[in-house]
């Protein structure tokens, strides 16, 4: 039984050398091919950084270079900075040169402001965002593990984006480190540091990974925090990488709603690994949709876990002949894909959709506090 896990194994990760897709697919618009990251636009909020800096830029009285020597000119008179400067200058830096005035001018601020109230303006989040926009990883690495700037980045969202960038970078060890220098900040993790910090595990893929995975869930469910769908079912594909099935299947225990493609294919994957080949075929049977219209969702599975699975039916030919005739009318209802199971795992989540504010039409007058009797009313 284990030679054909560990060849099953073999088959369905042979896409992955070194915690990196290769991808078959040479077309300039395969999406596969693609750098991929992690965090939605509801968390990086680039282009509401963007817009922020057009706007900036359109209330300047003078020129951004003016601005930009009024500063350092500051810096070298060691006048006092202020929080308007350093937000204004955040805003207007457009290359890695201005970058480096905002460093100093950080420094700077930190020095003389670490006593500051609580509530005060985060900047951590603002300046790893113009490190996203102008691709400065190494900048925003440096920065937050920086100890003479500790307190400066605070929240969980600077080192969030930072470590989706390094991410996309498939730099993973230094992912890790800004991770670990996270929790010696005592920063809280987020529902989204969960899912990086797994994600950079798996494509580690080392032992020493998986027992940083494994010590940061066990804390993590100890504690009772939020670990989405999404975190841990890179915990269950680095389990399975790592040959530890049933450490995989307790953590797929751990996941309350498992009503999606990706936890359909590792529950499927857990069950043939597992030597529960009767389950599996079951569970194939029952998820053929036939006759729907296209625009119902179907559940698909991966062609690669299917291959996997099937490598662990050779010894039984009644399974066998069982397995493919359901793989057969899979494919005849469009329920088979050409995407991996780290395709699926490594995909950009969509976030959430922006309220429609029509909906909510209000029914109270600003001015007056009385009811609206009607919606000509409103001013």
């Amino acid at each position: 039984m284990a030679a054909i896990v560990t060849r099953a194994l073999r088959v369905l990760f042979q896409n992955v050398r070194g915690g990196t897709l290769h991808c078959q697919h040479k077309a300039r618009d395969c999406w596969r091919c693609e750098k991929r990251y992690l965090l939605s636009d509801n968390v990086i909020r680039l282009m509401e950084f963007q817009q922020k800096k057009v706007a900036i830029a359109n209330q300047m009285y003078v020129s951004r270079e003016q601005y930009f020597n009024n500063i350092e000119e500051k810096l070298k008179k060691n006048e006092l900075i202020l929080k308007d400067d350093l937000k204004t200058l955040l805003h207007l830096c457009q290359t890695p040169s201005d970058v480096q005035v905002a460093k100093d001018l950080i420094y700077r601020y930190h020095s003389e402001n670490r006593n500051t109230a609580f509530g005060e303006f985060k900047f951590g989040p603002l300046f790893v965002r113009l490190c996203y926009e102008l691709g400065l990883e190494e900048t925003a690495e440096e920065m937050v593990k920086d100890q003479n700037l500790k307190g400066f980045f605070s929240d969980s969202t600077s080192f969030n984006i930072v470590m989706d960038m390094l991410f996309m970078k498939e730099r993973y060890e230094s992912a890790l480190g800004v991770l670990l220098e996270m929790k010696n900040q005592d920063i809280k993790f987020s529902k989204d540091t969960y899912t990086l910090a797994f994600a950079v595990c798996y494509k580690m893929n080392t032992s020493e990974a998986y027992k940083i995975c494994s010590m940061l869930l066990e804390e993590s469910l100890a504690r009772g925090d939020f670990i989405p769908r999404h975190a841990f079912c890179f915990a269950i594909a680095l389990a399975v990488k790592q040959n530890y099935i049933d450490k995989a299947r307790s953590i797929y225990s751990h996941i309350l709603h498992t009503d999606s493609k990706i936890c359909l294919n590792l529950h499927v994957l857990l069950l043939a690994l597992s030597g529960a080949q009767q389950n599996l075929l079951s569970v194939l049977e029952t998820t053929v949709v036939n006759n729907v219209p296209t625009f119902v969702k179907k559940l698909d599975f991966s062609q690669e876990v299917l291959t996997a699975v099937r490598k662990t039916l050779k010894n039984n030919l009644e399974l066998q002949r069982r397995f493919e005739d359901v793989c057969d009318t899979l494919q005849r209802s469009g329920q088979i894909t050409a995407l991996s199971l780290d395709d699926m795992l490594c995909h950009t989540p969509n976030g959430k959709k922006p309220i429609n504010h029509l909906l909510f039409t209000r029914k109270v007058s600003r001015r007056t506090f009385k009811p609206l009797r009607s919606a000509l009313l409103s001013e």
